[in-house]
């Protein structure tokens, strides 16, 4: 399980583990967090009052400082993973719905024609598609892609970096998705 780590101002800066959100909450960084409680760390007794210490994470903590960047201008790393998810498991050619393990990342412009390895120009096919797109463009081919590629947005980039994404956290990632993007839960 992962824990959305956010800037003060709310934007996703990370997930982290719980112990990472453990050293927030105990050197007093976390200046809010909303979300539900997902665990409950347990330390030592106070040698004067007696108490032991108790932290409970939430899913959601906001820490406090000011990134040291625009997390606007950050490129998402390009992965299989990420790619297969902004695309829906949905061949770009042919429109069916595959695993992952059936599924390849294929440049609109080939490597061979100087397409590069960009988010803009790869797109999720199906192996036989692929196949039978070749080294050529789709044009050359006769084949129509079927969406065009984007470059994912920062709350795109958060869903698309993490598989078990908590009810509370998808909810909040939302809530910043470009209006056209392919990840609003509501959408098959």
């Amino acid at each position: 399980m992962k824990v959305l780590k956010l800037s003060g101002q709310g934007l996703p800066q990370s997930w982290i583990s719980l112990e990472q959100a453990v050293i927030h909450y105990a050197a007093d960084e976390v200046r809010w967090e909303i979300g539900a409680p997902v665990a409950v760390f347990r330390g030592g007794h106070n040698a004067i009052t007696g108490r032991q210490s108790v932290i409970t994470v939430s899913s959601i903590i906001g820490t406090r400082g000011v990134p040291g960047i625009n997390p606007f201008q950050l490129r998402p790393g390009l992965t299989n993973a990420k790619l297969f998810a902004r695309d829906r498991n949905i061949c770009a050619y042919c429109g069916g719905h595959f695993g992952e393990h059936d599924l390849t990342r294929e440049h609109v412009v080939p490597f061979a024609q100087q397409g590069r390895d960009t988010w803009m120009n790869v797109v999720t096919a199906c192996r036989p598609c692929n196949h039978r797109k070749s080294s050529r463009t789709p044009e050359q081919a006769g084949m129509a892609l079927l969406y065009a590629p984007y470059v994912p947005s920062l709350w795109e980039d958060f869903i698309l970096r993490n598989r078990r994404i908590l009810a509370d956290q998808m909810e909040f990632l939302s809530r910043g998705l470009p209006r056209t993007s392919r990840l609003h839960p509501g959408l098959s």
